[in-house]
């Protein structure tokens, strides 16, 4: 049974930063693309960032490329998301996801999100 549990997110003025986390239990990590997506109040959830299974291939949105880092550490089944310089636009429920099979790029699996709230 595939488990994604995040952590890290809260409260923050504009301009600080956050760093997010996600275990991942279930399956082998290290054989799956993960990424983190969010989904703001009245508006459909998004992509932020994705990563390959050895990090070298990563995606970033245009709204936070630059900003934003996603890293993973398949030692430790984790996926990281730094979040630098944010914005009130930046608030959102975060959550992690996990390619349902490997190689499709297609996202199945997501956790049960974390809140990240900007302040102006």
């Amino acid at each position: 049974q595939v488990q994604l549990v995040e952590s890290g997110g809260g409260l923050v003025q504009a301009g600080g930063s956050l760093r997010l986390s996600c275990v991942f239990s279930g399956r082998t990590f290290s054989n799956y693309r993960v990424g983190w997506f969010r989904q703001a109040p009245g508006k459909e959830r998004e992509v932020v960032s994705t990563i390959s299974t050895g990090g070298n291939v990563i995606y970033y949105a245009d709204s936070v490329n630059g900003r934003f880092t996603i890293s993973r550490d398949n030692a430790r089944n984790t996926v990281y998301l730094q979040m630098n310089s944010l914005k009130p636009e930046d608030t959102a429920v975060y959550y992690c996801a996990v390619e349902g099979k490997v190689g499709t790029g297609l996202y199945d699996y997501f956790g049960q999100g974390t809140q990240v709230t900007v302040s102006s």
